[in-house]
């Protein structure tokens, strides 16, 4: 097996199988925007990802085991896919590309509200979205324990908390 990487390092490894920016991307709008559908990560994509990437990257992910790919049952001809267990827990790379992203680089407040909600709430925010993702990519069953909106839905809902205050900045 190792004939087939480069090295045996992790970092290496890793690399070779999300390293590129649109498995990461993919990755991501699955992750946090519930992107199941290759129409949906093909038509949402803020960087305009081309459809025959698209469909590498799903065909990489899916043979890496970062994601899954199933039969829609809602329409015979659509492919519903899933974050696997592996890509699960990709949460905490994601959460520090972030932080790390929204130190370093010029961000929007926008798209950066995410990355310092997760920043801010670490490993135990973390696990808790890890939780939530595996309720809707797994089909495990929730937590009855937690109360509340899930982290996604917090997540999503900060986002557009931010874009409704700059559009009444914008109107003002």
């Amino acid at each position: 097996m190792q004939d087939q990487h480069r090295s045996g390092c992790p970092i290496n490894l890793t690399v070779e199988v999300i390293g590129d920016k649109w498995s990461l991307i993919v990755v991501r709008d699955m992750m946090f925007g519930n992107r199941r559908h290759f129409r949906e990560l093909l038509n949402n994509s803020m960087e305009g990802i081309a459809s025959n990437i698209l469909a590498d990257r799903l065909r990489r992910l899916t043979s890496e085991g970062v994601i899954s790919k199933a039969d829609d049952p809602s329409h015979k001809q659509k492919a519903i896919y899933s974050l696997t267990e592996k890509g699960i827990e990709l949460v905490p790379v994601f959460a520090m590309i972030g932080a790390w992203g929204s130190k370093w680089l010029p961000v929007t407040e926008e798209l950066s509200i995410r990355a310092k909600i997760l920043a801010e709430g670490g490993p135990s925010l973390w696990e808790d979205f890890m939780d939530d993702l595996r309720v809707t990519h797994l089909g495990a069953p929730p937590n009855r324990d937690k109360k509340g909106p899930g982290v996604g839905e917090r997540l999503q809902a900060a986002y557009e908390a931010v874009v409704a205050r700059q559009s009444e900045a914008d109107q003002s």
